[in-house]
């Protein structure tokens, strides 16, 4: 199934938060990236007294079901420092699901698509590179929606 994960970082050393991330999702046997987009730097969403976001989207093959993905998604950050101290707080690493087959999830763990996917630029500049041919929930292709916020995309990504 193919899934679209985005990461975001603001404390430390972001880039290796995301490069570290990345080589965590790519070491899983049953997780394969294709696609990483640029890193994109974003002022943050919901909390705004913090640091600015470094933020990327990888498009991914996988054989986990959402809540498997979930389930080591957590592991990541976990493995990087994550603490959920504040609601929309810091963090070393921050990884969530937006999409996973086009596919509708419902539960208290995970809501699928992604719920505010549409509301955030974070997410949609770097989808738009890297899927625009992406259908949103909303039934429009990623290319046509713009969502809140500002985002510097800081250089092309490494697709080798």
């Amino acid at each position: 199934m193919k899934a679209y994960l985005s990461l975001g970082s603001n404390l430390g050393d972001r880039g290796d938060y995301l490069e570290k991330s990345c080589l965590k999702l790519m070491a899983h046997p049953d997780i394969q990236v294709l696609k990483k987009s640029s890193i994109y730097e974003t002022k943050p969403w919901g909390k705004t007294d913090q640091s600015d976001f470094w933020n990327q989207v990888l498009e991914i093959e996988t054989s986990l079901t959402p809540l498997a993905l979930l389930d080591y998604c957590q592991e990541v950050e976990n493995s990087l420092g994550r603490e959920r101290l504040i609601h929309w707080g810091p963090r070393t690493i921050d990884i969530d699901l937006l999409n996973y087959d086009n596919k509708l999830w419902d539960d208290h763990r995970l809501i699928l698509p992604h719920p505010r996917m549409e509301q955030r630029e974070f997410v949609l500049a770097p989808l738009r590179e890297i899927a625009p041919e992406l259908v949103l929930p909303s039934g429009r292709r990623v290319t046509e929606v713009r969502g809140d916020g500002d985002v510097w995309r800081l250089g092309a990504a490494d697709n080798s």
